[in-house]
């Protein structure tokens, strides 16, 4: 999702993705790929960036929208199936909240999977 309320704050005060990326530390096409919404941004970066802009963080600030991809050829119709999940937004860690709901079913059906795959092994082994 790209960061349009960044995008515009930084357009609106004349800086430059090259000045933004030297606030971060980084290099001007990671910047662009976090603007874009490629790169999510960590807490300590929106912090550093809404500071230099001298705006609140809830002037800038955007949730990443998280994308998973659930390829189980044995119990989807489908290749592949998306899931979407926001992200903790939590710079000390990489881990998204996922509805517990959402959670179960996953589980449920791994475990579905890992039984039909010890089977399929029973059934080589044979």
């Amino acid at each position: 999702m790209q960061k349009e309320k960044l995008r515009t704050v930084r357009k609106m005060k004349g800086f430059t993705q090259q000045q933004m990326a030297e606030i971060i530390p980084t290099d001007v096409s990671n910047y662009s790929r976090k603007e874009s919404g490629a790169v999510s941004i960590t807490q300590t970066e929106w912090n550093k960036l809404a500071q230099f802009l001298s705006v609140p963080v809830e002037e800038i600030y955007e949730e990443d929208e998280v994308k998973f991809i659930i390829e189980n050829p044995v119990f989807n119709d489908s290749p592949g199936s998306s899931v979407n999940a926001n992200n903790s937004g939590d710079d000390n860690s990489n881990f998204t909240n996922i509805s517990n709901e959402l959670s179960i079913e996953i589980i449920k059906t791994m475990q579905e999977y890992i039984s039909l795959l010890k089977e399929e092994i029973e059934r080589l082994k044979k």
